[in-house]
C-alpha cells in the first residue's frame, strides 16, 4: 500500500528537526570536540604518538646554509683601507636533531638535552669543503682587543708571540678546517698561558663545538594541566634566568625553546623564545596571513627592534655597551671575545654599517628570519632563522700584526638554519589537526542546512496535500448539479 503525503510529511519533518538539532548542537559542542583534539596532539606526552614523536626526535628535514665572506684586500685592511669581501657559499649541511635524557617531573614538566650533528650536503650547495678563503685571523685579532688594555712591554710581547708561531692578522684555509677547526699551536700556547681566555680547546674552527654537541638542559611545561604554556621553558640548566646582560628583563628566559609554541594562537600573539647560541631571549611578532601545502598559517618576523641598541629601542639598554642598530654584542657570554650577532650583511641594521664594509647588499628576501607556523596548534610549518658573526677589529698599540686597521665591525660569515614539514608526516598533520577539524565544523552547517530542507520540505508536501483536497471539493454541489441536470436530458 502506498504511504500518504501525511506520513512523508511527518517523517521529513521528524529527520528535519533532529538534524537541525544536532547542527546546532555541533555549533556549540563542535569547537570543544575540535579544540579538544588540538590540545590532546599538541601536548607533550608519551602516549601520544603523533605530537610526542615530531617533539621527540623532529623528523623534519633541517638544514644549515653557510656563507662566508671571502676577504678580497687583506693588505689595503692593514693600511687603514675600508675592507672588501665576497660571499661564497651556501655550503649545505643536512641538520639531524634528537632529544635524549628525557625525564617527566611531577610538576608537569619535562627535561632534555637535545642533540644535534652535521653532514656536508655537496649537492645542494655551491662550492666544496675544499674550497679556499681568506677571513680574520680571530686568534690574533680577537685576542689583540681583548688584551689591549695590558701594559705595552706585554702586549709587544704577545706580538712577538704571534710572530713566532707565524699568526698573520688574516688566516687563508679551506671552509671545512675554518668551520670544523684546524690545528693551532698558538691555541694551544694561549690556553695555557690563559686557561680561561679562549672558548676553544684542541682544534679551532667557527662551529667546532656545533657537531655532535647539544644545546644544554631545557626544561619545559608539557602542557598537561595548561596548554597555554606547552612547550614554555621553567629553566635551562637549572636557571631561571640568565646573567649575562644588565638589566632584569634582558636577563629573562622567556618563551619555548624555539621549535614549538603554545595553540590557539591570534595575529596579537607573538613568538617568544630562548637561543642559547644568541645567549638570549627574542621574539619575533605577526606580519601577515598565509598558507603553505594548503595549510592555513600566520608569518612572523623579526621585529626592526630586535638587535637594535639601547638609544633607538629603551628595553634594549641591557644588551649594552651598544654600537649601532642592528649589533648584539655577544662578548659576555662569549669568554669576553669582541663577537657581535647580526642579520646577514647588516639587514634592518643602521645603514652606516654598509659603509664600512664593500661587498655588502642586504634585501629581506635572502636575509630576513621568519617562521610559518599553523596558528592553531602552534606547530611551525616552515622555518628560516638567519644569522650573522661579526668581529670587531681595529688597530692595538703594540701588536703590529694590527697594523693600522681602521675600527670596523667585520662580517665573517652568516647562516641560515632552515626546515619545513613535507612527506608523510605533514598528511599526518593535515589530516588530523586540519582536515579533520574542517570536516567537524563543516558538518554542522550541514546538518543544519539539510534539517531545514527536510522542513521546508515536509511543509511544502503538507500545503500540497491540502491544496489538492481544497480544489477538489471547490463546488460542493458540482455533484449535485450534475446529477439534475443528467435527470432532466432524459
Amino acid at each position: 500500500m502506498a504511504v500518504s503525503k501525511s506520513k512523508i510529511a511527518v517523517g521529513l519533518a521528524v529527520v528535519g528537526l533532529l538534524g537541525v538539532v544536532l547542527g546546532t548542537v555541533l555549533v556549540f559542542v563542535g569547537p570543544i570536540i575540535i579544540d579538544d583534539q588540538i590540545i590532546k596532539n599538541v601536548e607533550i606526552n608519551p602516549n601520544n604518538n603523533l605530537s610526542y614523536t615530531m617533539w621527540k626526535d623532529i623528523p623534519v628535514p633541517f638544514f644549515m646554509s653557510i656563507y662566508i665572506f671571502n676577504v678580497l684586500n687583506p693588505e689595503e685592511i692593514l693600511a687603514g683601507e675600508k675592507p672588501m669581501v665576497e660571499q661564497r657559499g651556501p655550503y649545505v649541511y643536512s641538520e639531524n636533531r634528537w632529544k635524549d635524557n628525557i625525564t617527566f617531573h611531577d610538576n608537569k614538566t619535562v627535561s632534555y638535552y637535545e642533540y644535534r650533528q652535521y653532514f656536508f650536503e655537496e649537492s645542494m650547495s655551491v662550492g666544496n669543503e675544499s674550497d679556499v678563503v681568506t677571513i680574520p685571523n680571530m686568534l690574533v685579532l680577537a685576542a689583540s682587543v681583548m688584551l689591549e688594555n695590558l701594559p705595552l712591554p706585554v702586549l709587544q710581547l704577545i706580538s712577538l708571540t704571534f710572530s713566532s708561531f707565524k699568526e698573520g692578522p688574516f688566516v687563508t684555509k679551506t671552509v671545512g678546517e675554518i668551520l670544523w677547526g684546524y690545528d693551532s699551536k698558538l691555541l694551544d700556547f694561549l690556553n695555557n698561558m690563559f686557561p680561561s681566555m679562549m672558548p676553544f680547546k684542541g682544534k679551532f674552527g667557527l662551529f667546532v663545538e656545533f657537531n655532535n654537541s647539544n644545546t644544554g638542559m631545557f626544561t619545559v611545561f608539557t602542557g598537561q594541566d595548561d596548554i597555554s604554556i606547552v612547550h614554555k621553558v621553567d629553566s635551562w640548566n637549572g636557571l631561571k634566568k640568565v646573567d649575562y646582560w644588565k638589566s632584569e628583563q634582558c636577563n629573562m628566559i622567556n618563551g619555548t625553546a624555539g621549535q614549538m609554541w603554545p595553540p590557539f594562537m591570534t595575529t596579537e600573539s607573538t613568538l617568544p623564545f630562548f637561543s642559547p647560541d644568541a645567549c638570549r631571549s627574542m621574539e619575533l611578532v605577526y606580519e601577515r596571513p598565509g598558507t603553505m601545502r594548503g595549510i592555513p598559517v600566520y608569518h612572523f618576523v623579526a621585529p626592526k627592534t630586535l638587535f637594535a641598541n639601547g638609544s633607538d629601542y629603551p628595553p634594549n639598554e641591557g644588551f649594552c655597551p651598544c654600537r649601532q642598530s642592528g649589533l648584539l654584542d655577544v662578548r659576555s657570554c662569549r669568554h669576553n671575545s669582541p663577537m657581535f650577532i647580526s642579520h646577514p650583511h647588516f639587514y634592518n641594521a643602521d645603514p652606516a654599517l654598509l659603509q664600512t664594509v664593500n661587498g655588502l647588499s642586504p634585501n629581506e628576501h635572502d636575509h630576513g628570519l621568519f617562521i610559518d607556523i599553523h596558528p592553531e596548534t602552534g606547530i611551525p610549518m616552515n622555518v628560516s632563522i638567519k644569522l650573522q658573526l661579526n668581529l670587531l677589529m681595529k688597530k692595538v698599540s703594540g701588536i703590529k700584526q694590527t697594523g693600522k686597521i681602521a675600527e670596523v665591525v667585520m662580517p665573517i660569515i652568516w647562516f641560515g638554519e632552515s626546515g619545513y614539514i613535507d612527506g608523510p608526516i605533514l598528511n599526518t598533520f593535515r589530516m588530523n589537526l586540519v582536515i579533520l577539524p574542517m570536516v567537524m565544523e563543516y558538518m554542522q552547517y550541514i546538518f543544519i542546512a539539510l534539517g531545514l530542507g527536510c522542513i521546508v520540505g515536509a511543509v511544502a508536501l503538507q500545503l500540497s496535500k491540502k491544496g489538492s483536497k481544497k480544489f477538489i471539493n471547490l463546488d460542493p454541489t458540482y455533484t449535485e448539479k450534475n446529477s439534475v441536470r443528467d435527470s432532466d436530458t432524459k
